[in-house]
């Protein structure tokens, strides 16, 4: 999805987030009819669904590789199962990248089938909490501790894609970054039995670029939470420009950012999505900066899944 996150989904307060509750309300309407009339359809193999309710950004594609890797090491077979979406390509080829499996497809429902006959024993859909026509064994839902749920409303008011309290549904919640003993209450107040875990982002290759200025881009979920990692992470950064998730970069942008940084002695920095979108341009002056998730707690959080599945 192609924008830029709106300031006012951060804020209860403002002026258009309180004009625009009325279609939030008729949105999640919509959604608890549609959940009623949907038929929910089981399928052979387990499924585990990463999925969130706050609109991107949350960090699914990597918690779904980890989760593979973890449990082919377990001596499963799992399929990451991701629905085709045309801009999309960058999260499929990181996917590719780091673990086998991949299965893409406009229908999520004939993307399980396909693993069921390929003889997967388990699926991991890379998204897919609002796909309410496939019966999931296992709800792991992302947050990241920036945004958590905004200013709380859904969609177009706030950035949720469905409210809070469905997570009555879920056995697992994974909070990206910093402790937040609030928001895990409110979870829990909402179902006692969902166990919370947390996550980081740890840079690996971040001594090279300890001496150099830089100018910083992304076209991510949340583009903030890369350049906040920079900056923890002490690089020098110039200058940020932020794109929007899963942006279509023209060469002629970049060489004018690349132009602008030359002139100011920088070098130019993004994530390690983007770089790989811009690979085809072959310029060799973007560095980017690789991340290993870290999950607190892994072995327990890892145990936790392969009990219910």
């Amino acid at each position: 999805m192609n924008f830029l996150k709106p300031a006012f989904w951060g804020n209860k307060n403002h002026i258009i987030t309180i004009l625009l509750i009325p279609i939030s309300i008729i949105f999640n309407f919509l959604i608890i009819l549609r959940k009623s009339l949907v038929k929910e359809r089981k399928f052979k193999i387990p499924i585990i669904c990463i999925g969130n309710i706050y609109l991107g950004g949350t960090g699914k594609t990597p918690l779904s590789i980890l989760i593979a890797k973890a449990l082919k090491s377990n001596k499963r077979k799992p399929a990451i199962i991701k629905k085709y979406y045309l801009d999309q390509k960058d999260e499929h080829d990181m996917i590719k990248r780091q673990a086998d499996g991949l299965i893409v497809n406009k229908s999520r429902v004939k993307a399980i089938i396909e693993a069921e006959e390929k003889k997967y024993d388990l699926v991991i859909l890379d998204d897919g909490f609002q796909d309410y026509s496939i019966k999931k064994d296992l709800n792991i839902i992302c947050f990241n501790s920036k945004q958590l749920i905004g200013n709380g409303f859904i969609l177009p008011a706030g950035p949720l894609r469905e409210s809070l309290n469905s997570l009555k549904n879920v056995k697992i919640v994974i909070i990206n970054g910093d402790k937040n003993k609030e928001f895990e209450n409110k979870i829990l107040k909402i179902s006692k039995n969902i166990k919370i875990f947390y996550s980081k982002y740890l840079p690996k290759n971040i001594e090279q670029f300890k001496s150099k200025k830089f100018f910083a881009f992304a076209g991510i979920g949340n583009p903030d939470n890369f350049f906040e990692l920079l900056y923890k992470s002490s690089l020098d950064i110039k200058k940020k420009i932020a794109f929007p998730d899963h942006y279509k970069f023209k060469i002629k942008e970049i060489q004018k950012i690349e132009a602008e940084a030359k002139k100011n002695n920088c070098e130019l920095i993004t994530t390690e999505k983007d770089y790989f979108r811009l690979k085809d341009y072959k310029m060799k002056n973007i560095n980017y900066l690789k991340v290993d998730l870290i999950i607190e707690k892994k072995d327990e959080f890892i145990q936790e899944i392969v009990n219910n599945v």
